[in-house]
């Protein structure tokens, strides 16, 4: 949890309450479904949910603005994102049963009122429209563009960036970006240089516009 407040010191005490609570439900949901690597769960605050808040610092969205997590997995970046936007709408997209089952549980634990969960796959919300797409180390970049562009819709529900995609990814990303056909359009940064702490070394956020 220190990490995280060495970086953002403007949490109300309601979003440090569930954010403290996140260790033990993650570690007790972790023993009953596989969630999160085993040697990953006791940095459960700088490798999930700092990483994840690394949206946070590069787009500061609007409230009532209306994100797709691709893959949630276990709820990352979707549950810190909700976390520390709560007057923003988000929708944690997985195809995997077990995994969505972990994210309504947590959500409800810690009692977040902007989070909705869909089983299945992304493409399947073809009567939803999102202002941005999130996503961590889910396909690469041609994929999920592919996946997600199409529900995205055109504005700017950030001050600093218009609606499209980002997404957390790591290391060499040069033939990725070359192979997804956005090169022109794709802007990328260090996570090493928003949070310098060894374990970001070679992670960026990656961020597609709506054109």
């Amino acid at each position: 949890m220190e990490v995280v407040l060495k970086y953002f010191d403007d949490f109300s005490p309601t979003q440090v309450s569930q954010l403290e609570q996140l260790g033990d439900l993650y570690k007790t949901w972790n023993e009953q479904i596989n969630v999160i690597s085993r040697k990953d769960i006791e940095a459960l605050y700088e490798k999930h949910i700092l990483h994840s808040l690394t949206i946070a610092a590069v787009a500061d969205f609007d409230p009532g603005t209306r994100i797709v997590d691709i893959g949630t997995g276990g709820g990352f970046p979707g549950i810190p994102l909700a976390i520390f936007y709560p007057d923003v709408e988000f929708m944690l997209v997985d195809s995997i049963g077990k995994k969505i089952k972990v994210v309504n549980e947590v959500a409800a634990a810690i009692g977040l009122k902007n989070v909705k969960t869909h089983h299945g796959r992304v493409e399947e919300l073809k009567n939803k429209t999102f202002d941005f797409a999130v996503s961590r180390a889910v396909a690469p970049l041609g994929e999920l563009w592919k996946w997600v562009h199409f529900q995205l819709r055109k504005g700017q529900k950030s001050e600093e960036l218009p609606n499209g995609l980002i997404c957390l990814k790591g290391g060499d990303l040069t033939k990725e970006i070359e192979e997804s056909g956005l090169k022109d359009i794709v802007r990328a940064w260090d996570v090493a240089s928003i949070f310098p702490e060894p374990y970001f070394e070679e992670k960026y956020v990656i961020y597609v516009p709506k054109m």
